[in-house]
């Protein structure tokens, strides 16, 4: 059963994280920012015209952390480059000759998938190949096989104007960017999700506005708190009747405004309304909400709430927790 802050274990977790602090400082920073966004679990454990903008994220010079993809499985789909003839050391490489078939200003791309053998001694004379393919449907790419048997290595990316899903609340629709490049086991998660006919469960119970600690575009304001309140809507995204298995850290860049990204391992998320430089890299970012929606974040975080304390930390919970349900991004007619 998940652990409540109060937990004891959970105290002395954070007693031994203070009596570290003078050799453990990056430590201390991320579970005393973990504190903020988890109530339940360990620190341990309208036309789209800023797709541009959403699709860059600050890695903090590690842009080949977004050049990620899935061991142990093989993405299937029609070859645009014969792995037999196109070989590289590493799937690096194999991955940024998928994305620079992916320069275009908008559309799909030419490439967006690749696989790359790269276990010597099970891959044998295949060592190396790099296989670059195009699915029929990015949001539901096509497996051939996957396991540990598998010797390949794939990934997923998405164009300018692909990847977009929608999180339905009752106060609007969020339009959400995924960076498969950058987290991949995440976005496969959600991809997942989308295939569901339901997500009874999923919901956003915490909100929290700016107040005055950052202005309208997320900019921390010169000599104010870093909260509370902490600028973030928080909830979860589990299905009721759906396992969940923990989701590995993936890519954790500086957190921006309109960043979606998991508390600790997941299932708990949240959507940040403000550029968090104070909680360094800590958090496996998954997506990225397209700037004119973050007005209906906006709204959310202000839905009346209620006081709470998690682990000696004032939050605020709101009073009734908001549904949501991740769908495909449907189709906007173009006017006439």
């Amino acid at each position: 059963m998940v652990r409540r802050p109060n937990d004891p274990e959970h105290s002395r977790f954070a007693s031994l994280v203070l009596l570290s602090v003078a050799l453990f400082s990056c430590l201390l920073v991320y579970a005393v920012v973990s504190t903020l966004l988890n109530p339940t679990i360990s620190s341990q454990d309208s036309s789209f015209q800023s797709l541009e903008s959403v699709g860059n994220i600050d890695l903090g010079g590690k842009n080949s952390e977004c050049c990620r993809g899935i061991e142990n499985l093989e993405l299937w789909g029609a070859a645009v480059k014969w792995g037999s003839d196109f070989k590289f050391n590493s799937s690096l490489e194999c991955c940024q000759a998928c994305k620079a078939m992916c320069t275009g200003n908008d559309g799909p791309c030419l490439c967006d998938t690749w696989v790359f053998c790269g276990n010597k001694e099970a891959c044998g004379s295949r060592f190396g190949e790099c296989w670059l393919k195009k699915q029929k449907d990015t949001l539901s790419p096509d497996r051939q096989e996957a396991g540990r048997s598998v010797s390949w290595t794939s990934g997923i990316i998405f164009g300018k104007g692909e990847g977009i899903v929608e999180m339905e609340t009752e106060h609007g629709t969020l339009h959400i960017k995924l960076f498969p490049d950058c987290a991949p086991h995440s976005v496969t998660y959600i991809l997942e999700l989308l295939n569901l006919r339901h997500c009874a469960g999923c919901q956003i119970y915490r909100a929290e506005n700016r107040g005055q600690s950052w202005d309208s575009q997320g900019n921390h304001i010169k000599d104010a708190p870093y909260g509370p309140p902490f600028a973030l809507i928080q909830g979860i995204l589990e299905a009721e009747g759906t396992p969940f298995k923990k989701i590995p850290v993936e890519a954790c860049p500086t957190i921006r405004r309109g960043s979606v990204a998991w508390v600790g391992s997941g299932p708990e998320f949240f959507i940040s309304l403000a550029n968090h430089e104070e909680w360094k890299n800590s958090y496996t970012v998954f997506g990225s909400v397209l700037p004119e929606d973050m007005e209906i974040a906006e709204k959310i975080a202000q839905l009346p709430t209620k006081p709470d304390i998690w682990n000696n930390i004032n939050v605020s919970v709101l009073q009734k927790a908001v549904p949501l349900v991740m769908r495909r991004m449907r189709n906007i007619a173009k006017p006439e």
